[in-house]
This record gives C-alpha cells, sequence and structure tokens, in this order.
C-alpha cells in the first residue's frame, strides 16, 4: 500500500482537489473518507461531484444513507456512520460495481462489503490547514494518484 499526501490551506481548496480528483475517476471507482466532524469530507465530496459535472447541491446524506447525483458519471455518496451496529446489506455491490462512482463516509462500519481495489483518503486537521492522505493498494487508483499530484 502506497501513501501519498497533499495539504490543503482552505475549504474552497480541498473542492478543487476533489474536483481534479473527479476528472480522473471511472465508472466503477471506489473511494473511502475518513476524518473528524468537520475535517472536510462533505467539502471534498462536493468538489468530486462539481468535477462530475453535477449541478445539484451536494450535502451530507446522514439521514438516507445514500444520495445519489446524476453527472458525467452517477455520483453514489453514502455516510454509513448509522450502520455501525448493523450488518444490513443495502445493495453495496450494485453501487461498487455499477456505472458510477461511489464515495463512502465512516467506511469501517461496512469493512466487509468494501471492494479490495478502492481509494481511501483520510482528512486530518493540521493547525489551520487540512492533511488529505491518499491510500492505495492497486495500480489503477496508484496511476491516478500520481496524475494528481502532478
Amino acid at each position: 500500500m502506497s501513501k501519498h499526501q497533499i495539504v490543503s490551506n482552505s475549504a474552497e481548496e480541498t473542492e478543487l482537489i476533489g474536483e481534479r480528483l473527479a476528472s480522473l475517476l471511472e465508472a466503477g471507482d471506489v473511494l473511502t473518507l475518513e476524518g473528524d466532524l468537520g475535517a472536510g469530507k462533505t467539502t471534498f465530496t462536493k468538489g468530486i461531484a462539481k468535477g462530475l459535472g453535477i449541478k445539484r447541491t451536494v450535502n451530507s446524506p446522514t439521514f438516507t444513507i445514500v444520495k445519489e447525483y446524476e453527472g458525467r458519471l452517477p455520483l453514489y455518496h453514502m455516510d454509513v456512520y448509522r450502520l455501525e451496529y448493523s450488518d444490513e446489506d443495502i445493495g453495496f455491490d450494485e453501487y461498487f460495481n455499477g456505472d458510477g462512482v461511489s464515495v463512502v463516509e465512516w467506511a469501517q462500519f461496512i469493512e466487509d462489503y468494501l471492494p479490495i481495489d478502492r481509494l481511501d483518503i483520510r482528512i486530518k486537521y493540521n493547525g489551520d490547514s487540512r492533511l488529505l492522505e491518499f491510500l492505495t493498494n492497486s495500480s489503477h487508483f496508484e496511476s491516478k494518484i500520481n496524475e494528481l499530484m502532478s
């Protein structure tokens, strides 16, 4: 597994990093997002949506678990926090193997359902800035992150 880091100095910059990454994503790509409340997970996802050409307002799907958005590729934005003590499968395979991009917040709660080939993103407080860590375990995502970093 390899790790790459990008420092973001503002919410706008975090969104822009998400937007740039979105331009490299393909159908079936799965991204997980980890970070404390307020770290920037939804801001990053807004950037992904923008980069996929989605016009609708993106907000956290805390109460619905999954929100779907239409763009160049569909975006499946999941917040699986409420599934912490549940083994409920809401059809994850259909999303993860579908024709869109899946972004999963609190992914540790559905670890058994996640594909091995995915991009794990951790957003951490770094003083006044944020540190975005991209962890890859496949050449598919490694090449995308290398392109993002260049």
